[in-house]
C-alpha cells in the first residue's frame, strides 16, 4: 500500500493529461526538496547503476523507514521525491513488500523513462528495500 503522498502525487498526474505536463511536476517535486549536505555525498550513500550521480541516506528510526536523497540531475532528484513519498514514513517490515514498479506503472513513468533512467530508478529501489531489510 502506498503511503498517502505517493497517492497525492498519483491523483496530480491523473489530471494532467499531457507527458510533458508530468515531466515538469516530477522536476518540480524534485526542485521543493532538500538538498542533501555535502559531507552526506560519499560512496557510502552514493547508489550505482545510475547514469546520474544519486546519493540515499536512509535513517530508519522506531521501526519506520525514512530516508533523504539527492542527485546532480533535476529529473533524477524528481525520480527521487516519487521514492520518497512512496516510501517515506512506511514501516521497515513493509518496505521490500511494496511493489513499487506496480505503484511507478500507475504514474506512466515505465513507458516514459529512458532505459538508463528506468535502470536508476530501479537501481534506486532496490538500495532502498536493501536499507530497509538491513535495518528490520
Amino acid at each position: 500500500m502506498a503511503q498517502p503522498a505517493f497517492e497525492e502525487i498519483a491523483e496530480t498526474f491523473e489530471f494532467l493529461d499531457d507527458w510533458e505536463d508530468r515531466y515538469r511536476h516530477v522536476i518540480e517535486l524534485g526542485k521543493a526538496m532538500e538538498p542533501l549536505e555535502e559531507a552526506l555525498k560519499v560512496p557510502a550513500t552514493k547508489v550505482h547503476g545510475c547514469a546520474s550521480q544519486v546519493w540515499l541516506v536512509p535513517s530508519p528510526k522506531g521501526g519506520t523507514y525514512h530516508f533523504r536523497g539527492d542527485s546532480d540531475a533535476m529529473i533524477v532528484r524528481g525520480l527521487i521525491a516519487v521514492l520518497h513519498a512512496l516510501y517515506d514514513g512506511a514501516p521497515v517490515s513493509e518496505v521490500p513488500k511494496i511493489d513499487a514498479g506496480g505503484e511507478l506503472a500507475r504514474l506512466g513513468l515505465n513507458d516514459h523513462l529512458s532505459a538508463q533512467r528506468s535502470n536508476g530508478l530501479r537501481a534506486m529501489v532496490e538500495r532502498i528495500r536493501e536499507t530497509a531489510l538491513t535495518a528490520a
